[in-house]
């Protein structure tokens, strides 16, 4: 049993975060959740109206005064988008204000930005990946099929197909599992935390609520409930599926 501060220094290092402030006055890191989207109209630098002139549609590769790229079949859906230096948007992304990419991401092919998104410097929103109302603090990796959902991520890594639940099906608020006891956080939608260093494996899935600490590792296929602190290792036991092998 062990219990745990939720600050969000305890998960990231923000020193090199441009948008820290975005945590200032929480008691726990959840609670910036709600706040994303109202700290992201007050302090975005809308750079893409020009390029969208003609639609939503980007029809030939547009280069931004910053250096930003973005490739022809890319859809801006409107104007409250800023794209920082050496950002690139690849052909069949979509992104839907308002929304701050921080310098050098990479936004890949059919990635679906929905709102509400605050990226830090060096991140990646791969192939097929979803991603709404969160903060990526700086180099979160999540390159292939991911759901992203009410989430906060330090500089994880997160495998093909990793999936971080944000609704419960029956419908009721969120708690997060404190030790031995319940924290209710008032929210329907909330995802996972996941600290720095953390990494997971293919086709992982994270339950509503779930927080991952600095430097744990999740392998594949593994469903992540609960609270775990900095370091844990979640994994299948494999012994049955290796002693029928061995028969």
């Amino acid at each position: 049993m062990w219990t745990l501060t939720f600050k969000a220094e305890d998960f990231f290092d923000l020193s090199a975060f441009p948008h820290r402030a975005v945590f200032d006055g929480i008691g726990t890191v959840w609670e910036v959740l709600p706040r994303i989207g109202a700290y992201i109209k007050k302090n975005i630098k809308p750079n893409v109206s020009r390029i969208r002139k003609r639609g939503a549609l980007i029809t030939e590769k547009k280069v931004l005064e910053n250096g930003a790229v973005v490739h022809a079949g890319a859809i801006l859906m409107d104007d409250s988008i800023e794209l920082g230096p050496g950002v690139v948007v690849e052909p069949g992304a979509m992104l839907t204000g308002p929304v701050i990419i921080g310098d050098n991401t990479e936004v890949r092919q059919g990635a679906y930005i929905r709102g509400k998104v605050l990226a830090g410097a060096g991140c990646v929103i791969g192939h097929a990946t979803e991603i709404k109302n969160a903060v990526m603090t700086g180099e979160s990796k999540a390159g292939h099929f991911a759901y992203i959902g009410d989430s906060i991520l330090g500089k994880v890594n997160l495998g093909a197909g990793t999936k971080l639940a944000n609704f419960k099906l029956t419908k009721d608020t969120i708690n997060v599992r404190d030790g031995g006891k319940n924290i209710s956080t008032g929210l329907r939608k909330f995802g996972a935390i996941l600290g720095d260093g953390v990494s997971t494996g293919c086709n992982s899935v994270t339950m509503p609520g779930a927080i991952l600490g600095m430097n744990c590792m999740v392998y594949p296929n593994f469903t992540v409930r609960g609270t775990w602190p900095a370091g844990t290792i979640l994994k299948l036991d494999m012994s049955a599926a290796s002693l029928e092998e061995n028969k």
